[in-house]
């Protein structure tokens, strides 16, 4: 299977970089580039993608505004995120948002190609040369890097609610609470609903 990529960088000459890159590999291929948050937006409504490189300084976003603003989409792919930024605190936030994987400009090239085929086999990376500044930050419970709305969806999980019934409540669509609730037990490193309820229950989730 060949994964669909899509990057999201205003800089020329990294995306041609990317390109090049992604060009040496036979299983991955470019279907898709953004350089504005609007053509962001427009991408992903238009076009189906396995994985989204997003650079965090594109024209139109601010900080991690896009970021948020993706993960709220019902389709919104994994994303991969390319940044100039290896501050922990921000690495931490980016994944707490919905990230899948986090490498900078300066990475070893092999490194972005190894998370674009993580995050497509829907797993998580950071570049190791950033662990040892996000050392302290990751040193908490997994459930700290769900966002706002994926410990409110594993709230109402854990209290018995049906799918449906979450979906109504929330005003999403079930497809949605259902992507979240995927999230959520990869996060948590979680395989089935006994283990989620688990979870919730010994860390007072519930």
């Amino acid at each position: 299977m060949t994964i669909r990529i899509a990057i999201a960088d205003d800089h020329p000459i990294v995306f041609g970089g990317l390109q090049q890159l992604i060009a040496t590999t036979t299983d991955m291929q470019v279907v898709g580039r953004a350089a504005t948050r609007l053509e962001v937006l427009r991408l992903l409504s238009d076009t189906p993608l396995d994985v989204l490189v997003l650079d965090l300084s594109i024209p139109g976003a601010q900080g991690l505004s896009l970021l948020q603003e993706l993960m709220e989409q019902e389709e919104a792919p994994p994303v991969v995120i390319l940044s100039m930024h290896n501050e922990g605190q921000i690495i931490k936030r980016a994944m707490k948002l919905g990230a899948s994987a986090y490498v900078t400009k300066g990475s070893d090239p092999m490194f972005v190609l190894t998370a674009i085929r993580r995050v497509a086999r829907g797993g998580k990376y950071i570049d190791p040369a950033l662990m040892e500044s996000v050392a302290s930050s990751f040193a908490q419970e997994r459930h700290e890097f769900l966002s706002a709305r994926e410990e409110q969806v594993l709230r109402l999980i854990v209290s018995g609610e049906p799918i449906g019934h979450i979906a109504e409540r929330l005003n999403l669509s079930p497809k949605t609470i259902s992507t979240h609730k995927t999230r959520i037990m990869q996060k948590l490193d979680i395989g089935n609903n006994a283990d989620l309820v688990k979870y919730a229950l010994k860390h007072g989730l519930s």
